[in-house]
């Protein structure tokens, strides 16, 4: 059963006969480094400028938010600093979690021709999709760090804690992947309400603007708001050349181990029922 699962996962993968008898948590990690490579090669196929995308995209982004808002953006809040560099530092970390969740969503559904087949562990395919759109944000790095050299900011030591908010950034988005495949399954409903959600959420943080213009009510949301979380985080060590507070850091690493907990005991106590609906 082993050796079936891992060769549908890689039709065109080459397996050796050691790994088709690989421990079954080994084997989930090659199965999700095919999936993940799948993934990479399909999303830029055919495509002129390939990989490029992930760099330009962000980049283009970026200079039309910032032709839009800088003009009066720029004097709401003097602490902001490089405009440009916060709109692009906000987009892209919004972005992983939100192209890693709507991917995760339907990943279980996606994989349902798969899952009547063989025999696999289902966490495999939101994890998967997670991790998919984390290869392709690294991408988006350079992007950030053009940015950086073209406005001359320097890069500091609290950029090696970049690798930590990230880590946080996608163990909270495996969490709300799993949660989410795991109620789509059951509701279709709630892969036309994410959009909504993730539209919503995208203007209630602070991405383009600085919290400080806000309501009372609305920045003591913002202290809670996770993405909100995660986006101060990596403005701290890139941005504002800082470290980051204890209190931010532990309220990002208590989102993402809440997230992960809640989508995992979601996710485990459902499973079982996925091939009745899918």
């Amino acid at each position: 059963m082993a050796t079936n699962a891992d060769a549908s996962a890689t039709k065109k993968g080459h397996i050796s006969g050691k790994d088709a008898w690989y421990p079954p948590k080994k084997r989930d990690r090659f199965i999700i480094k095919q999936l993940v490579t799948k993934d990479f090669k399909l999303r830029y196929r055919r495509s002129v400028l390939g990989v490029a995308w992930s760099v330009l995209n962000p980049l283009l982004m970026m200079i039309i938010m910032s032709a839009v808002f800088s003009t009066f953006m720029r004097y709401a809040d003097d602490s902001i600093g490089c405009y440009p560099l916060y709109l692009i530092l906000g987009n892209t970390a919004f972005q992983l979690m939100s192209d890693a969740t709507s991917q995760g969503l339907t990943s279980i559904i996606g994989a349902a021709s798969l899952l009547k087949k063989v025999k696999i562990n289902r966490y495999v395919f939101p994890v998967q999709k997670v991790l998919s759109a984390a290869v392709n944000y690294v991408f988006s790095l350079i992007a950030i760090f053009i940015v950086m050299l073209f406005f001359q900011i320097p890069l500091t030591p609290y950029a090696l804690l970049l690798p930590v908010a990230l880590a946080l950034l996608v163990v909270f988005s495996i969490g709300l992947s799993l949660l989410l495949s795991a109620l789509a399954v059951f509701f279709r409903d709630v892969i036309h309400l994410w959009s909504v959600v993730l539209t919503a959420w995208t203007y209630a943080t602070p991405l383009f603007y600085p919290a400080s213009i806000l309501p009372p009510a609305m920045q003591a949301f913002e202290a809670v708001n996770p993405i909100y979380l995660y986006v101060t985080f990596i403005r701290d060590i890139l941005l504002w050349q800082k470290l980051p507070t204890l209190s931010l850091v532990l309220r990002c690493a208590i989102w993402a181990f809440a997230a992960l907990l809640i989508g995992y005991l979601v996710f485990h106590r459902h499973e079982h029922k996925f091939i009745l609906y899918i």
